[in-house]
């Protein structure tokens, strides 16, 4: 069939032809239901925004929403590129690997607005009993799911929005955003703090807070699951044209170095960041090097980084068997043998870079985002620093401390590093 000499399909019998040039229809929300929902964020004092992927699109109405009704927004894991990091009044990601402003801004609005998210996780959500709801998305099967929003809104985003503008009244008492912007301000000084905390050898915050404001406005970003997509979560500030992704709806291994090669078919003249922990890149990541090597020259734009967090260790996995179940690290599961990947990676022909001095990080990233083909960050990391959850609860505290009296093998290096990295959120900052 291959070698078939194409002919167009006849007007005849077993001949079906397929169509061009669809038009997809918008579809647009009911004008009552608009109505209940503007009177529903009108009568709100503390305005809360939830917004996901489904949100890709309508920036400047979200923005415009968030203005009049004084409101701020945080952002599912997947929408993380939805809205820029830099606007005073995005909080940043929510959930397990949220930020403190995110948190507070839900555990204290009295009216929530969801756009394009199907964010499952309500303990991070206000009380059912605090906050009027209202949802807003383009497919019916996930709408009012996960929260009992009064006013549910199928529709397209953008034009839904539009709507709804023109309904809403502007919030004179701002005092509620202006603490939004106050506490994104003291996030972003924590995450700058704690990414300064010294570790044996690097603080696996260190190599992101590095690479966050030597992104290029155009770059791709990937994620594989585990600690790396907490960094991701927390560390990065995305603005201009940035994507990125990971695997938010099932947190399975291994996605993070195949995205990346996805994005690079998909957009070959943008420059796209893999970070990847050192077991995903022994499940199928050093195979997809090869993959790499294979394709990398057809691309306008040969830059491709792979920045592995080398650190021995199933990471994630460990720390909630501490935070969750009491557990120890179970070593004989966890431990995982040490590989030279950079020695891997420069053996196909790949630019390859060694750390493992948190002085050289910052020249290790300028080097992969000026190289000529694609980069293997071989980053030493201590699986001692915590992912520790900025609304961490006294449950999962006491867990820790079970797991370290159980005779965890690294008790005394978690003990260290997670008293220093939590103490940055309650010592001096510059506003104080």
């Amino acid at each position: 069939m291959q070698e078939l000499e194409y002919s167009p399909p006849t007007h005849a019998f077993k001949m079906v032809p397929s169509s061009m040039g669809t038009d997809w229809a918008t579809p647009a929300p009911d004008d009552a239901g608009v109505r209940k929902a503007a009177e529903l964020l009108n009568a709100g004092t503390k305005v809360a925004l939830l917004v996901g992927q489904g949100a890709r699109g309508p920036e400047e109405e979200i923005a415009e929403v968030a203005e009049l009704l004084g409101a701020g927004a945080a952002k599912a894991l997947l929408g993380k590129d939805v809205l820029s990091d830099e606007l005073p009044w995005v909080t940043g990601s929510i959930g397990l690997l949220g930020t403190r402003p995110s948190y507070d801004m839900m555990m204290d609005c009295d009216t929530l607005l969801t756009v394009g998210s199907s964010f499952p996780y309500t303990q991070f959500m206000p009380e059912f009993d605090q906050a009027r709801a209202v949802q807003i998305d383009i497919d019916g099967r996930f709408i009012g799911m996960r929260y009992p929003y009064e006013v549910n809104l199928v529709g397209d985003a953008k034009a839904t929005l539009r709507a709804l503008i023109p309904l809403l009244q502007r919030k004179s008492d701002r005092s509620f955003r202006k603490s939004i912007e106050k506490g994104v301000k003291r996030w972003w000084e924590t995450m700058a703090m704690e990414a300064d905390v010294k570790a044996d050898p690097i603080n696996p915050m260190k190599l992101f807070a590095e690479l966050s404001p030597k992104l290029p406005d155009n770059a791709i970003i990937a994620a594989d699951s585990g600690s790396s997509a907490n960094w991701y979560a927390r560390q990065l500030k995305f603005r201009g044209n940035m994507r990125g992704s990971l695997s938010g709806n099932l947190a399975t291994m291994g996605p993070g170095v195949p995205y990346g090669i996805g994005a690079k078919f998909a957009h070959p003249d943008r420059p796209v960041i893999v970070f990847e922990g050192d077991g995903a890149m022994q499940m199928n990541g050093m195979a997809e090097l090869i993959t790499i090597k294979h394709y990398w020259q057809e691309w306008a734009d040969p830059r491709l980084i792979i920045a592995i967090l080398h650190n021995n260790d199933l990471n994630q996995v460990t720390w909630e068997m501490r935070g969750m179940i009491d557990l120890p690290k179970f070593a004989e599961s966890q431990n995982l043998p040490d590989v030279d990947y950079a020695a891997f990676a420069s053996s196909l022909g790949l630019n390859a870079i060694t750390v493992d001095n948190p002085k050289k990080l910052g020249s290790a990233w300028d080097e992969a985002l000026s190289a000529d083909r694609p980069t293997v960050l071989d980053v030493h990391t201590d699986p001692n620093v915590p992912p520790v959850p900025p609304h961490a609860t006294l449950e999962q505290m006491q867990s820790v401390a079970e797991a370290f009296l159980k005779g965890d093998e690294n008790r005394w290096g978690m003990a260290r590093e997670g008293i220093k990295v939590k103490m940055q959120e309650f010592l001096p900052h510059k506003e104080s």
